[in-house]
């Protein structure tokens, strides 16, 4: 995919060379409004982009870009249910997820009758545990919830626990399992008590390796504590799209809910994906972080390039990536409850964009897809911080903050916002030679000091930021920013002629973890791998016992 030799692409290499030279200390200066032209709304979501290497005239560049690259007609097809996901012949069809009514995509091809009767499956569900008439064992109310999945069967949910965990049921336990090593599983189940205990496996193939592994080690550990009484069916609930496979695992075939093959993992947890989140805050709720989505997926669909929220942060990115030479992008939220946001980011964007290869098959003209990394903000600047002030690379980074807590206690939410507007300015506009020399000064440090010190006190700034306020962490606002995000991707896969809904990369792994393992517990197959790979099963098969 050749985008660099199209017009908008030239156009935008010849502004980037006019404006290269220029600060954002001078940008603010030359411009008093620039906080307000440059910066976007959007329903308790306000999108400061203001700290970027940009100009007005940038976005309408960067907007030509996108529409050179037919995001029009490629948002229409998606919406459509037309298979843009070519080469696994699938439509992509998240958003329905999140829609109300029908008939949506169309009459031909309507999805809704089935995305409402499992949303409403799911609600019924969910009520009759969190009120205490789903029994385990012996007629015993489930206590604790645990969904075993990993990717987009777990980072999705998840990190949205976490995130609305102020509204979560009192005294339900809804935990995640995801990764193969025991170290995650074991201390969990010692934790628990197996007569209350419900088990959610999420697979699409229901032969993930991981989520398998750890299903069957809980049904082990329910059947070494409840003997011959066990009632599988009273333990586990199954989100696949294959529910023969789930009823051969001793799963009650009204208990399995269904996903499809149009809703992608990563995309996946408006679906029943999220019933372990639905049980934790609650059908309403849920229904109001489905609302949320609904609504920016109306507003990416209908508002103009330039004032478009999905689109502007897009076109920022490739902007970043593609015109300043940006290879990361880091994510900060100030919030404790976002915790996860970063981790689910990194999957989102890296595992949709992280190619090299377009849509036709040929080889990309330009790099696509930053490294996506981040922390806690206020926790990382006591760490990595260090790095984007003074460390002289380009690091875009995306401020995510909240205006009020979602757990309120004294002054805590004003002094953290405080250190969150502090460092996007301190990125931004650095501290000169004359700045650092004066303070120093009028902390009365001798002039041989300074001159010591100086070019330690000295920050170059120019780090380009954007900053989301919310104005509060709920499940609509939560909403609208992961399908902000979403759109985000799909925006960026359209101009870098990426199939943004493939992932062949994450099946060879799995592929090849599947020859070896066999190796691992069998010397003599060991022979069929490289010298490598060999030696570290040696290695293995002589420590692991």
């Amino acid at each position: 995919m050749n985008r660099i030799n199209s017009a908008a692409w030239a156009a935008l290499e010849a502004h980037r060379s006019e404006i290269a030279s220029t600060q954002l200390r001078e940008l603010f200066a030359k411009d008093p409004a620039r906080a307000d032209s440059l910066a976007l709304a959007f329903e308790g979501i306000h999108f400061d982009f203001s700290k970027q290497r940009v100009i007005p005239k940038t976005i309408g560049l960067l907007a030509d870009l996108a529409r050179e690259a037919g995001l029009a007609e490629w948002t229409g097809r998606m919406f459509g249910g037309e298979r843009i996901n070519a080469s696994e012949e699938r439509s992509v069809l998240h958003v329905a997820l999140r829609q109300a009514t029908g008939p949506f995509p169309s009459n031909d091809f309507d999805v809704m009758p089935e995305v409402l009767e499992t949303r409403r499956r799911m609600a019924e569900f969910a009520e009759r545990l969190r009120s205490g008439q789903c029994l385990g064992h012996k007629g015993a109310p489930i206590r604790n919830v645990v969904n075993i999945g990993i990717g987009g069967s777990d980072l999705g949910p998840k990190m949205l626990c976490h995130a609305l965990r102020s509204i979560a049921h009192p005294t339900l336990g809804v935990h995640f399992v995801s990764n193969l090593d025991s170290a995650q599983l074991a201390p969990l189940l010692q934790t628990l008590d197996p007569r209350t205990t419900l088990f959610i496996v999420v697979s699409k193939t229901f032969t993930t390796q991981e989520t398998m592994f750890n299903a069957l080690s809980a049904r082990a550990w329910l059947a070494a504590n409840l003997g011959d009484e066990l009632d599988t069916a009273n333990h586990f609930v199954a989100v696949t799209a294959k529910p023969e496979r789930a009823v051969s695992f001793g799963i009650g075939a009204g208990s399995v809910f269904p996903i499809w093959d149009w809703v992608g993992g990563r995309y996946s947890l408006w679906s029943a994906v999220g019933l372990a989140l639905m049980i934790a805050i609650g059908p309403h709720a849920f229904g109001e972080l489905l609302a949320g989505a609904q609504r920016m997926d109306e507003h990416f669909r209908s508002a103009p390039f330039e004032k478009n929220l999905p689109v502007v942060m897009a076109m920022l990115g490739i902007w970043n990536t593609n015109f300043l030479g940006a290879a990361t992008n880091a994510v900060l939220p100030y919030n404790e409850s976002l915790q996860y946001l970063p981790s689910y980011l990194q999957q989102l964007e890296m595992e949709s964009n992280g190619k090299s290869v377009g849509r036709d098959g040929l080889p990309l003209s330009v790099q696509a897809c930053p490294v996506v990394w981040g922390e806690l903000g206020n926790n990382g600047q006591h760490a990595f911080f260090q790095l984007l002030h003074q460390g002289g690379r380009l690091v875009p980074c995306d401020f995510i903050a909240a205006a009020r807590s979602d757990f309120p206690l004294g002054d805590h939410q004003a002094a953290l916002l405080a250190n969150c507007f502090a460092q996007s300015a301190a990125l931004a506009f650095g501290k000169t030679a004359d700045e650092a020399r004066q303070q120093m000064i009028e902390e009365g440090l001798a002039a041989a000091k300074i001159d010591e010190l100086l070019p330690h006190k000295v920050f170059a700034g120019n780090q380009p930021s954007s900053t989301l306020m919310l104005a509060r962490l709920d499940a609509q606002t939560l909403g609208a920013l992961i399908a902000l995000y979403e759109h985000k991707v799909f925006v960026q896969g359209v101009v870098w002629g990426i199939n943004s809904f493939d992932q062949w990369g994450v099946e060879l792994g799995k592929a090849v973890a599947n020859r070896i393992l066999p190796a691992i517990k069998d010397a003599s197959l060991a022979k069929n791998f490289d010298a490598s790979t060999q030696r570290l099963i040696a290695f293995v098969r002589e420590h692991m016992v």
